[in-house]
């Protein structure tokens, strides 16, 4: 009898062991793919049997009953999270289970330039493809509210990076994201601004870097632009910044600034108007905020390109006007 039972609990133990063998290989063992890459989505509230078959659609040959049961059994099932993932090669079944109870998610990114304006911002959101386009058919006045905007107006309020997002991210998340960089950038900035500043608050200094922004890419002559424009603005001197003028023209502006343009009032001329325009006129980058904040003590009242992306500084008209007809009208500028 005592024999009996031994050969009997050494069958079922060999049966158990081979079982277990036989689970362990299946859930090591790489998984064939459709494709070098396969990439499928988890959409929230997906159960983990919802998730095993997107799996199995999206090209990962596993059997989703065999996968769900897997996550069952080691607890992972209730675990899953949801989003955008990538299988490369050699992924295996419990390696898939791991990847999605730990949120291994695949990323994106966007990359927003500097000087660009809103228009140029929602274009790029809306055509990338790695984001859920829930900005899209919203007034700007609905997308400020959305991200939890206290401004009237869009226009330079996000900061210009490259941004690396979770695949099927909402557009929305993510431009509020831009948003708080700004603003951080923009705070810490204003804190080391200059004593004297002739600017009200974070959102002129924000103003005035934009249009630093537009009228010069060489990092060399920012802020010295920015001390033309501060100097000016001490003197009450308009403005008259090209820039501005063509951004208040909107789409209507077709690349040539005529005469006329400059004589023609609206809020955004600031040759027919004095200060600053009310509201930033493209994204500012970093260099462009602190050259608005801290910008160096010189007696700068004009410049003008000298046409290879350089300026020419004058303090005062007779210098100006010189150094115009020496690199703008020789080339008819």
């Amino acid at each position: 009898m005592k024999s009996l039972l031994l050969r009997l609990f050494l069958v079922v133990a060999l049966g158990a062991a081979a079982s277990l063998a036989a689970a362990w290989w299946y859930v090591t063992r790489p998984l064939p793919l459709a494709r070098p890459v396969v990439d499928f989505t988890v959409q929230r509230g997906f159960t983990m049997r919802e998730a095993a078959a997107a799996i199995a659609n999206a090209g990962v040959d596993v059997n989703p009953r065999v996968l769900y049961w897997i996550a069952r059994l080691t607890g992972k099932a209730d675990r899953i999270l949801a989003g955008s993932y990538e299988v490369h090669a050699g992924i295996t079944p419990w390696l898939l289970i791991l990847k999605l109870s730990s949120g291994d998610v695949s990323q994106a990114e966007l990359r927003l330039v500097e000087g660009w304006n809103f228009r140029q911002v929602r274009a790029a959101l809306e055509a990338n493809p790695d984001l859920i386009q829930d900005a899209a058919g919203l007034s700007e006045a609905e997308i400020l509210q959305r991200i939890g905007a206290t401004e009237s107006h869009p226009e330079g309020l996000f900061f210009p990076d490259t941004y690396l997002f979770d695949k099927q991210s909402s557009a929305l998340a993510l431009l509020a994201r831009t948003y708080r960089a700004m603003h951080e950038r923009l705070a810490q900035a204003w804190e080391t601004r200059n004593p004297d500043l002739p600017l009200a608050s974070p959102y002129e200094a924000l103003i005035l870097a934009s249009i630093v922004e537009k009228e010069t890419g060489r990092a060399e002559d920012r802020a010295l632009i920015a001390s033309v424009f501060v100097n000016r603005l001490r003197n009450g001197m308009r403005l008259q910044t090209d820039p501005a003028v063509i951004y208040g023209q909107g789409s209507a502006f077709d690349g040539n600034l005529r005469k006329r343009d400059l004589e023609s009032d609206h809020a955004y001329n600031t040759y027919t108007r004095a200060g600053l325009p009310p509201t930033p006129i493209a994204m500012p980058g970093l260099d462009a905020l602190l050259a608005a904040v801290r910008p160096p003590t010189t007696d700068y009242l004009y410049f003008v390109s000298r046409g290879d992306g350089t300026s020419e500084f004058s303090t005062n008209l007779n210098d100006h006007n010189k150094a115009v007809s020496q690199y703008q009208r020789r080339t008819g500028s």
